[in-house]
Order: C-alpha cells, then structure tokens, then sequence
C-alpha cells in the first residue's frame, strides 16, 4: 500500500479547528480551502461536515500530492482538487460561501498575501466567511518566545515569509468588507480568526 503525503501539524491541529468550524460554517454550503496540502484538513472536515462541498485547492507543483490522499480517502461532498495560485486573477473558482487556509498567511510573501485578499473579494459571496489559522503578531509582538523562534526558522527557509502582523491582515479584510468575528486562541500559539463579509 502507497504511503500517502502526511503532515503531523494537521493531524495535531484538525480537532481544534473542527469545533470553530461546526459554528462558523453551520450555515454555509461551498468552501474553498486554499493550500490544501497533505489533504488531511479536506478530508476530516469534508467527513464531519458533511452540509459542506469543499473545495480542495493547490499550487500546481503541489496538486499530485494532494491528490493522492483525496483519492483514496475523499467523500462525496469533496470536489476533485483545483489549481489556485493566489498570485493568479482572476481564480478559476465559482463563488463560494466561504474560503479556509490553514498556515499559509506566514509561508507567503507579503505580496502573495495581498494578490490573496484580491482574489478573495472575487470569490467570496455577501454574507461568507473567510477562516484563516495559524501564527499571528499582534502591535507587533509575537505571542510567545516559541513563535519569535518560528520566525527565525521560517525566514531562514525563506526571505520573504513571516509571522504576520494581525492589524495588516485585517485591514486587507476590511478593504473588501469583511468584518471581525471571532479570534480564537488555538493550541501551539496560533489563532483562528473568522472573518464576515458585508451581506
């Protein structure tokens, strides 16, 4: 039997993350994930909140990787992967009720971070939620020691990523009118942060 691509922060984070997702997207039906990864996310959320059609998503160079794992453990209410470079606008993505990330914000540029919001306010319809996890910098500190040594790791991997500051992020938010909802303190000092679009 093939071993499938594994990621051992999915397997640790997928629970939490389940029990702010059961509330926020208890009144949605279509979700994109971008950076699907290892598919583990898609495919436990996809199990569990079966009202939902996810939508996996990935840089091409990642999509064969991805697509191991949803074929041989996707549910039905999981859609075949798409290719989505959030650099790339328009998405090739049908409007969607909401769209999820986990630890993608600090492995991008800044630059790719702002492509992001832009391709966002395309996809995403009135009234949905935009739910992204992972590390946060808030008046630009770091939460704990742990995550200012995680900086160091990742900018040593790569220049241009970073723990990003919340107040940058939720400005790009707010420019395409999504509100604040909920910050959710999640275990291994990262936050889960739900956002509302203006209906």
């Amino acid at each position: 039997m093939t071993q499938l691509p594994f990621s051992q922060a999915c397997e640790n984070n997928k629970r939490p993350i389940l029990g702010v997702l059961r509330k926020a997207l208890a009144s949605s039906t279509t979700v994109l994930e971008i950076g699907s990864g290892t598919g583990q996310h898609a495919v436990f959320f996809g199990e569990q909140l079966s009202h939902l059609d996810w939508q996996p998503s990935e840089q091409a160079q990642n999509i064969e990787m991805l697509s191991q794992r949803l074929d041989a453990q996707a549910t039905q209410n999981i859609r075949k992967p798409l290719v989505v470079d959030v650099a790339d606008n328009p998405w090739r993505v049908e409007p969607v009720d909401a769209v999820y990330a986990a630890n993608c914000v600090h492995i991008m540029s800044w630059g790719h971070v702002e492509k992001m919001f832009h391709g966002l306010d395309d996809v995403l319809k009135p009234g949905g939620r935009l739910i992204l996890y992972g590390p946060y910098k808030y008046d630009g500190a770091f939460t704990s020691s742990s995550n200012a040594q995680f900086e160091q790791w990742l900018k040593g991997n790569d220049p241009v990523s970073g723990i990003r500051d919340f107040e940058r992020v939720d400005e790009l938010a707010q420019n395409i009118g999504l509100s604040l909802r909920h910050d959710h303190k999640m275990p291994a000092n990262n936050q889960c942060l739900v956002w509302r679009r203006t209906p």
